[in-house]
């Protein structure tokens, strides 16, 4: 009886210290927040996100040129920034001085960040690493080391391999889309030449890519793409994606219906999130009927929610808005 007095006093000892213990980092949260040009809006040239661990770890995608360069104070502490390719919208050709500025269907862009772009100083400011696949790896550490910053800080991932950092996994999956390097970019007379040509540098593939965060989300961000095999055969077999990240913006990449086949019959993640319209989708924060954002929407079973910018969404290890 003695013992099995002890053994009980030792459980309720177990649980009591269970019950006042933190959350742990696979029972947190991942933090997605839109930056876009316009508060509480998801608006036509709204691409980054910032994407937070449940450790800390702070991922910024795709900034392009609605973050207002590194001192834009939505930004906080970046750790690692991801480029899915290298057209100026995404790798960012200008930027925003300050949010609001302009309409939400053209925002107010006029900073020009060329030729380092608005990627590479905000990677510079914060000390971060540059994760990407293919060529855009030396274009990107060279940049980084003209500025004086480490090239070694620019980390390749080429698709089917991936990179651990703080407990968070990156790959590089395929996209379907273009890649050409604008000559804005390049310094001296070859950029010249390229633009009097009417032509771009080769910079290898686009990608995608696929994180898994520390409390086991997974979440495949799109890039810019059309349909790819690789969405059902690497991106959901293989991966298993619970979030996905969409483009809808049309005629560039997939358009709203062409995505809703993507997210309900390649991936089948439990959540979704809009990105890439290319239009004013929403008016004080509610989706304007008739654009292609409520064609997604409406074309789409699984959850689908709108990146309203500076408003953080909150899920689960398995993909659900919490």
């Amino acid at each position: 009886m003695k013992v099995l007095r002890n053994l009980l006093i030792f459980i309720t000892l177990c649980a009591t210290i269970i019950g006042f213990y933190p959350a742990t980092a696979a029972t947190n949260p991942v933090n997605i927040t839109p930056l876009g040009s316009h508060d509480g809006e998801f608006c036509a040239r709204d691409r980054a996100l910032v994407l937070e661990d449940p450790n800390g770890l702070r991922i910024l995608y795709d900034a392009g040129r609605t973050v207002a360069g590194a001192d834009d104070p939505r930004l906080g502490d970046i750790d690692v920034v991801l480029v899915s390719h290298v057209h100026g919208d995404h790798l960012g050709d200008r930027r925003i001085e300050t949010v609001n500025q302009g309409t939400c269907a053209q925002p107010q862009t006029d900073i020009a960040t060329i030729p380092n772009s608005n990627s590479v100083d905000i990677a510079i400011a914060k000390n971060a690493e540059i994760i990407v696949g293919s060529e855009m790896a030396s274009f990107f550490a060279n940049k980084v080391a003209s500025l004086g910053g480490d090239p070694e800080s620019v980390k390749l991932v080429r698709f089917g391999a991936s990179r651990q950092i703080d407990g968070v996994s990156i790959t590089t999956v395929p996209a379907v889309h273009s890649n050409g390097l604008s000559g804005d970019f390049i310094e001296g007379e070859l950029g010249e030449s390229l633009k009097a040509a009417g032509l771009t540098a080769y910079i290898g593939p686009p990608t995608g890519y696929v994180i898994t965060f520390s409390n086991g989300l997974v979440v495949y961000l799109s890039g810019d793409t059309g349909v790819t095999a690789e969405q059902e055969t690497v991106v959901a077999n293989q991966y298993g994606a619970e979030l996905a990240v969409i483009n809808i913006g049309d005629i560039f990449t997939t358009g709203p219906t062409e995505a809703a086949y993507v997210i309900d019959e390649l991936v089948k993640p439990k959540s979704a999130i809009a990105s890439h319209a290319n239009e004013a989708a929403t008016n004080n924060g509610e989706v304007i009927p008739g654009t292609r954002t409520a064609t997604f929407i409406e074309a789409t079973t699984t959850p689908v929610y709108v990146p309203l910018s500076g408003v953080t969404m909150s899920f689960d290890s398995e993909g659900n808005l919490q």
